[in-house]
């Protein structure tokens, strides 16, 4: 093989492994919140990208490949050609014939090796790196119709590669993690706030991120230390409590069982002859239910769901106490105030 032919394979096995290294590490810097709005814009190398980060997997043993085939071929077919063109030159100059070929090997490996590794392998990962979104939507489409034309190859070395991790006690994954721990947020906003770069509510934020601390036992308000009516009292009696307490919201308590809650907005509309007379059971609302174990956030979608202020927290099939949605969104932004509240 001519010098000149070397060379021009040289460095098309470079720009194949550099686009090989280049789609690999923009598969695995994009991130998929950047990804899915172009995607569902109807952006198409969006939604090719949004396919690869879905089969992570594949798409790294494609790369995997290319690159091994490329480094091989660049060992086999460059150095020895390279080499070739080196011995002319230092036989000229005098070297022994006994350490020409030697010597040429050394400085064709040399000179393959660091176009290997700056061209081949830094200079597309380091672009990767820097704009993953912007390179993976030119690399990744190619990259994905290789890996579909060389499928079974690939298949077969990502399912031997998972079978040999699964040995191990791990499980493997086919799509990059997008989600981040609430340890991994919080130090985010820390971060965020030192650096001057964050607007926003540091405290609100801080608060909704300790948020799942909490469970719905550690919130609730025990049983003992209730304001409760019965389903005898009279919206009078209520209009009484109202004034003495502040409160807006009573549960309805039947030989010390919770039955449900009553809310200052059931008796207000309640006609001036009627108030004297015991609540009417339809104006008793009911309240959800919760463990002393569930997560705040668990028992606030229950109650989302239910469309309750209050719900009843067991402990051991017992119930307890009660979880008001103010107490809930005190944790969140603060102190509440009921709107009755003196």
């Amino acid at each position: 093989m001519s010098i000149g032919t070397a060379l021009v394979v040289t460095f098309v096995l470079l720009a194949i492994n550099a686009f090989f290294v280049g789609a690999e590490f923009a598969v695995m810097g994009a991130r998929r919140s950047r990804v899915e709005p172009l995607a569902e814009q109807g952006k198409k190398s969006a939604k090719t990208t949004l396919y690869a980060l879905e089969n992570v997997t594949l798409m790294l043993a494609t790369c995997q490949l290319g690159i091994t085939v490329c480094s091989v071929a660049l060992g086999a077919i460059s150095e020895p050609a390279i080499a070739h063109w080196i011995e002319g030159p230092l036989s000229y100059i005098g070297i022994p014939e006994g350490m020409v070929h030697p010597i040429a090997i050394v400085c064709a490996l040399v000179l393959v090796v660091y176009l290997h590794v700056v061209l081949g392998e830094m200079v597309p990962k380091n672009l990767a790196v820097t704009t993953p979104e912007k390179v993976s939507y030119i690399l990744v489409p190619p990259l994905v119709a290789i890996s579909k034309i060389l499928l079974p190859i690939v298949h077969s070395l990502n399912w031997f590669a998972n079978r040999i991790i699964s040995l191990f006690g791990f499980e493997p994954k086919d799509e990059v993690g997008a989600a981040f721990t609430v340890d991994e947020v919080a130090s985010i906003v820390n971060a965020s706030k030192k650096a001057g770069v964050l607007d926003a509510d540091v405290g609100l934020i801080s608060s909704a991120l300790e948020f799942s601390e909490f469970t719905a036992g550690d919130l609730m308000v025990p049983t003992s230390e209730l304001v409760t009516v019965s389903p005898i009292t009279t919206p009078a009696e209520v209009e009484l409590d109202i004034a003495r307490t502040g409160f807006s919201r009573y549960p309805v308590e039947v030989q010390q069982e919770l039955v449900g809650y009553i809310h200052l907005k059931d008796i207000i509309d309640i006609s001036e002859e009627r108030r004297d007379e015991p609540l009417a059971p339809w104006k008793i609302r009911k309240m959800s239910l919760a463990d002393s174990q569930d997560e705040v956030e668990t028992a606030l979608r229950s109650m989302q769901k239910d469309g309750t202020h209050l719900a009843a927290v067991s402990v051991n099939g017992t119930v307890e106490g009660v979880l008001f949605l103010e107490d809930i969104l005190e944790e969140l932004v603060g102190e509440v105030r009921d709107a009755m509240q003196k």
